[in-house]
Parts: C-alpha cells; sequence; structure tokens
C-alpha cells in the first residue's frame, strides 16, 4: 500500500482555500483544510472536498465527442480537430468571421492556463461577437474601476482584517465565500473583527446567514443600492463630512460628485429604498468618523439596472472619507506577477457596436443578453457558429429558454467542457479538458483580488493520459484552427513562438526590467520548465515587482522558488499604491467620469416614478454550490431541495400558500412552478430562487442533477433589462406574480 500527500488550491470558488489531499494507492482518501496554508489555516468549504469525487464522476467525459445523426459518439483528438477546423472553416469562407462567436465561461477565471490561452483564441476569432459570464456578474465593477482608475482590473477590496467598520451590501460571504474580494474563511474574518471591538453592517432585502451575524441588518428594496449609495455620499456633503485624506491632491471631480448628489437626499429615496431618512444619515455618519471603514458592494449591486452607478459610488465613499488605499478601507492587492506600476492607456467603451440591439462592445465583448438576438435575427453577420469554453449559458443567462431554441439553430457548435450540459448538449464537438487534479494552479486573477498577498503554486495531483491534452493545448489548438493553421498543427510550436514574441515586448519595453537583454537568454532560462504554460507564468513573475529580473534581483522571486513553498507563500498585508495603481491619463483617480455622472439623471428620473406595487424577485447563493457547478455531486445535493421559492409568511397568507407547496411564478417572459418555503428572513414583498438550476434536459449526462432538477431562475428574466453603462444582465428585482400551481 503506497500513501501520500498533495498540496493545491481549491479551483472551485474566489476564495483559494489551501487543501491537503490524502491518497492511498493514488485513490483520494481525504481532502481537508491544508493547516499550514498562511493565508487559509485550514479552512475549508463542503465544496473543496469533492474534488477527487468530481475526478472520479462517471459522467465526466474524458474523450472528445462527435454529434453524429442526432447522437453524441467518442472520438479521436485527431478526428476532432479536422472536424471543427472544416466546419468552421466552411462557415467562415462563406459568411465570414462575424458569423462566428465566443462565449468565455466563469470557469476560465479558475485557470491560469485559460487565462493565458483565452484571449489569443478571441483575437484569432476575428469577430465581434465575443460574450461572456461578465455580464451576467460583474462587469459594472470592471467599468467604474477602468473610468476611475485607468484600468478594469484595478479593483480595490475591503482590507476585513484590519478594518473597524465594513458595511455589505448585496453579498452573502457565510454562504458565497465571497466574491471580487479573495479571502478564505469570510465568517471567521468576519467574527474576528467583530471581536476586536469592529462592527458589521449588512443591507440586503434577505436577513441572509451573513445578516443574522452582523450587528445590523437594513432591509432594502432590490435594485435600489444605487441610489442609497448616492444619498449616503449627499450627507457626506451636507453635513461636512468629506475628509479625502492623503489622497488630497490625487483626485478630481469632488465638485461634480457634490453636484450630481444634490437630488438625492435621504428623503428623496426613502420611499424608494424602503429605508428611512435616520437610519441612511446614521450610516453615512458611521462611515465617515470611523478610524478605518470599509463599503464593499457584490453580486446583489452589480445584476441590476443600475449596476455600474452602485459600483462606482461604493469606492467614491471610500474616497471621500479618506478610505480609499489606506489600511483598513478599501485597497488595491498586488499580485506576485503585477507589474510595479500600471501602464496608462485609459479606457473607453463602445469601440463596436451589436448589430441587433446596437450594444456597445465592453472590455472587447458584447452584452451575453443580445447572444440571442445575434443567432436569431436574419441578415448579414448572423452568428451561425458557436464556441463555449466552460459555463452553461442555457441556465445562467437571461430568457434562458430563448437561448436554448437560438442553440439548436445555429450550423456549428464547439464546447470545450468536462460535461454534456443544458450547454453543451447542443455541442456537435465536444472537447474535454483533463479534470482539475490533472492540471497545475495558480490563480491568476484571484490574487489580484485578494485581501492580503498572496501566492501559491499548485503541481498536478495526477499527470493527466499520455494521449490528453492540456486544456492549454486544447484553445492553442482552437486559435490555430481560427488563424487558418492545419487541424495537425503542433499546438506547443505555436504556444512557443507566442512566447518569444512576449519576451521580444518585455525586453524591448522601456523600465521593463530585462530591457535591452537578449532575447535567446530569457527564453534558455524559462525552458526550465517543460509545459510552456509555466514558461508563460515564469515570464510574468520574473519580470513583475517582486520578480528576480532574470537575475538583477537575486532576492525576487521565480516560479521554482514559488514552486518549494507547497503551503503557499504569505506576501504581507495590503499596502498603499497610490499613484502607482493608477493608469489614468491625468495620473488622478477620477472621481466623476461623465458617463456614470451623466446615469444620474437617470436614476433620479426612476426616483420619482411611482414604486411598483407587487413581487420582485432576487437570486441566492448556496454553501454546497456555484452557479450551475456541483450539482451532479451526490454528496453536495443529497438532503432537503434547495431549489424552493423562499417568501414571507405574510405574504404567503396573501396568497394562499403554505410551507411545501407549489406555486407557479410567471415574470412578463416566461413562468416557473416551485416548491414553496416559508421563511422570515425575506423582506416582505420579495421571493428568491437560487441560480443555476433547472437539469434534466434531454441529451444532457447528468445522472445525479437530473434526479434534482429544480427549476431555472432565468426562464424569468427578460434579457432586453440591462444597466447601459456595462451591459451587465439584470438578474435581480425581477418583477413577479406568483399564485398557487
Amino acid at each position: 500500500m503506497s500513501e501520500r500527500v498533495a498540496f493545491r488550491t481549491c479551483p472551485l470558488c474566489e476564495a483559494t482555500c489551501g487543501l491537503e489531499i490524502r491518497l492511498v494507492d493514488e485513490a483520494v482518501e481525504v481532502i481537508r483544510g491544508d493547516r499550514e496554508n498562511p493565508f487559509s489555516k485550514g479552512f475549508v468549504c463542503p465544496k473543496g472536498s469533492v474534488l477527487g469525487r468530481l475526478h472520479n464522476d462517471p459522467d465526466r467525459v474524458r474523450t472528445p465527442l462527435i454529434r453524429r445523426n442526432g447522437t453524441h459518439v467518442e472520438a479521436t483528438w485527431e478526428e476532432a480537430f479536422a472536424e471543427i477546423h472544416h466546419r468552421l472553416g466552411e462557415i467562415k469562407n462563406q459568411h465570414g468571421s462575424q458569423a462566428l462567436s465566443l462565449y468565455i465561461g466563469n470557469p476560465n477565471a479558475h485557470s491560469f492556463q485559460n487565462n493565458l490561452a483565452i484571449r489569443p483564441l478571441a483575437k484569432a476569432l476575428g469577430s465581434p461577437n465575443i460574450f461572456s459570464a461578465s455580464t451576467l456578474d460583474q462587469m459594472p465593477k470592471h467599468v467604474s474601476a477602468g473610468h476611475m482608475f485607468g484600468s478594469p482590473s484595478t479593483i480595490p477590496v475591503p482590507d476585513i482584517d484590519r478594518t473597524d467598520l465594513l458595511v455589505i451590501l448585496g453579498a452573502n460571504p457565510y454562504e458565497s465565500n465571497g466574491s471580487l474580494a479573495t479571502a478564505p474563511d469570510w465568517p471567521g474574518r468576519l467574527e474576528a473583527l467583530r471581536e476586536r471591538g469592529g462592527r458589521v453592517v449588512v443591507v440586503d432585502p434577505r436577513r441572509t446567514k451573513t445578516a443574522e451575524n452582523a450587528d445590523q441588518h437594513i432591509p432594502i428594496v432590490p435594485g435600489t443600492d444605487a441610489a442609497l449609495l448616492m444619498a449616503i455620499i449627499n450627507v457626506l456633503f451636507d453635513e461636512s463630512l468629506v475628509d479625502l485624506g492623503r489622497l488630497d491632491g490625487h483626485v478630481a471631480g469632488v465638485d461634480e460628485i457634490a453636484a450630481g448628489a444634490l437630488a438625492f437626499s435621504p428623503e428623496a429615496v426613502a420611499s424608494s429604498t424602503g429605508i428611512d431618512t435616520d437610519t441612511v444619515r446614521g450610516l453615512a455618519r458611521d462611515i465617515a468618523l470611523a478610524e478605518r471603514a470599509a463599503v464593499y458592494g457584490r453580486i446583489g449591486t452589480h445584476t441590476v439596472e443600475f449596476g455600474t452607478v452602485a459600483s462606482w459610488a461604493v469606492d467614491v465613499i471610500a474616497a471621500l472619507t479618506g478610505n480609499l488605499d489606506e489600511p483598513g478601507g478599501m485597497m488595491f492587492p498586488h499580485g506576485l506577477h503585477q507589474p510595479v506600476k500600471k501602464r496608462v492607456r485609459g479606457f473607453t467603451t463602445g469601440r463596436w457596436r451589436s448589430r441587433v440591439r446596437d450594444l456597445p462592445e465592453v472590455l472587447g465583448e458584447l452584452p451575453v443578453s443580445t447572444m440571442i438576438d445575434e443567432m436569431t435575427e436574419p441578415g448579414d453577420g448572423r452568428i451561425r457558429a458557436l464556441i463555449t469554453v466552460g459555463g452553461n449559458p442555457v441556465l445562467t443567462s437571461p430568457d434562458s429558454e430563448s437561448l436554448n431554441e437560438a442553440l439548436d439553430s445555429l450550423e456549428f457548435t464547439v464546447s470545450v467542457d468536462p460535461y454534456l450540459n443544458e450547454t453543451t448538449r447542443h455541442a456537435d464537438v465536444l472537447l474535454p479538458p483533463p479534470s482539475a487534479l490533472e492540471k497545475s494552479h495558480y490563480d491568476i486573477a484571484f490574487t489580484t483580488l485578494s485581501v492580503r498577498n498572496y501566492a501559491m503554486w499548485s503541481a498536478p495531483v495526477y499527470a493527466r493520459p499520455d494521449d490528453h491534452p492540456s486544456e492549454f493545448e486544447i484553445l492553442v489548438m482552437l486559435t490555430a484552427i481560427l488563424s487558418g493553421a492545419p487541424a495537425d498543427s503542433e499546438p506547443n510550436v505555436l504556444a512557443e513562438a507566442t512566447l518569444a514574441g512576449q519576451v521580444g515586448s518585455a525586453v524591448a519595453q522601456p523600465g521593463s526590467p530585462v530591457e535591452g537583454r537578449d532575447p535567446a537568454e530569457i527564453l534558455e532560462a524559462l525552458a526550465v520548465h517543460p509545459e510552456v504554460p509555466e514558461r508563460f507564468l515564469d515570464l510574468m513573475i520574473r519580470t513583475a515587482a517582486r520578480g528576480d529580473g532574470f537575475g538583477a534581483n537575486p532576492e525576487g522571486w521565480t516560479l521554482e522558488r514559488l514552486q518549494r513553498h507547497e503551503h503557499g507563500v504569505d506576501l504581507g498585508p495590503l499596502e498603499p499604491r497610490i499613484p502607482d495603481v493608477l493608469a489614468t491619463p491625468t495620473g488622478k483617480v477620477e472621481l466623476a467620469p461623465e458617463p456614470i455622472i451623466s446615469d444620474l439623471a437617470r436614476l433620479s428620473t426612476e426616483l420619482g416614478e411611482a414604486r411598483r406595487e407587487g413581487l420582485v424577485l432576487v437570486g441566492r447563493r448556496e454553501l454546497r454550490s456555484n452557479n450551475s457547478w456541483l450539482h451532479n455531486i451526490e454528496v453536495l445535493v443529497k438532503g432537503r431541495n434547495r431549489c424552493t421559492l423562499r417568501l414571507h409568511p405574510d405574504d404567503a397568507r396573501q396568497l394562499s400558500l403554505t410551507d411545501g407547496s407549489m406555486a407557479t411564478v410567471a415574470s412578463s417572459v416566461g413562468e416557473v412552478t416551485v416548491e414553496v418555503e416559508l421563511n422570515d428572513e425575506m423582506m416582505a414583498g420579495v421571493v428568491s430562487l437560487p441560480y443555476g438550476w433547472g437539469h434534466g434536459q434531454t441529451g444532457s449526462r447528468l445522472n445525479v442533477a437530473s434526479k434534482r432538477p429544480g427549476v431555472n431562475t432565468n426562464v424569468l428574466t427578460d434579457r432586453t433589462r440591462i444597466d447601459p453603462l456595462s451591459g451587465n444582465a439584470v438578474l435581480n428585482g425581477i418583477p413577479v406574480e406568483v399564485v398557487p400551481a
């Protein structure tokens, strides 16, 4: 009998918890939190323990599938790539590149290999029709950060380990594990905050588990967070509580914000938000007068019609109260692979617009809410082929029944995914990536959002089969095919050529740690890593702020040095980074970007309209779930039905509904029938369905999930409702009617 222990980062959510994986005779015996990990310190949620089950799931696809006569049959990799080369080539030759499209799912953020390969794939597509889960989730934050700080990836996070007051809006980190603020053990960190004398305030239409454990819960009408935040800004100016602190001289636009906030007094927003004026004024004073305060807004503030305004207002409040870029406030993480200073590029949107609804591009993509329109509206440029990489938009995007039908109308679909799910069942070719335990891991995305500077490298627990390409190689092959290369191209040769180009750019860049060096010398040093993605990552680390500069800084970091820290490495608390972190043309924090200030008029107009009577629908997150992931793992879905309609008992009495009865929920675009769960955590007038359910569709192969299918809340969401500044879908605050089924 052989035994060994492997350490790695959990890739299943943004918390990046360290795992200790014990194997007996190469089978996973147990997975638990790594107590020696300096960031997570042994914390792990139920999701982290199932990596072995995911690896062994009999429904996981392990070889390519090609649709033949309506049925998916196994094929070789050579056959799969040849089919893609032929079919995409035909469509491109006949209809042009605009007939092609790409959907990038949420799982890509959890893979450094995909982070490296996705952008070249999108470029090779040669089409404006690029969509991603970002416009279902977080695009408002990228847009507001881009306008304010010059880069859409420069996102401040709450320094929760040092703050005295944390105000949370639209987030439930006790169950979501946090998002756009990477921190293992959010519950423990919040409890530590309170134990040291600090306070936690939660603004949410539900009394969530996070709200239950807070010092104060403020119920709010869904979709009105922007109005509340503007009222707080109004009070800061009205009561002379503005104090820029160290940022005085580093910000622009204070006067414009003062003028823009005049229309949003606490009295003006009270009827819309449902929050009384004394509570708003008290919250504003608490934030301003606390020694260290942070305001954190997440998905509930983003997936609404004023998501960008709300996202922007959170950071404006931090700046106006002296809490931006200060310990205990909202700070900028600094990943091991990130440079010292941002390059000044500025930020803009609308470089192209969608064909049907004339919606602007943001971050190189169009709103996923209009993907259906581009597939179904006749005319030149109609989407005829789709590539999906991860994700499950049939369950996770608005008006999903229409999307389901639209996918049937396409001429060709390619999916990179380990399952035949509700989306990939439409694929003509399915390319399965290796399992999570067969991949190396480094968090490119989440270490740039971490509440403490930290890094960890995870080697694969298992070697992938010799005949199975890595996910990086799969994506490089798709890039090559779209670029006109033969179907039998060698992906690593193509990737190495791209790496050589990046090295050439690094040595030519003024101020680079390797400026003027011989590219051949750099490439030789990188060749110690047998896998090409690791060479890319090593280049990023060694030319970054803490890197060794390929010998220029002998004390600096390399990937090889990081690999010796099997539990990860703590790089210290967050540190002030303004002005180096800024990439605005002025070199200042732009507090009053014109597009956002202009949108305040729309918000003010909406405040003046009569509040709609009736029920509104919000989503909810579950600790054992991650969007539509993980519903095929028995241990995570067993027990009581969690896909229920929660509503307040008072609402239930008026509707003649009882606990456990069935109700029909109808919106302007669809309806579902679902089990009722009475729960006084709900604000009266608000009902809730969890996100990511609706399994069991014909052609999918999810045997566990199909036995507990649940209902798809996105049958009820309207694809025409978006936040116009970011294109983000409106997934919360949906007007609905509920009646007994």
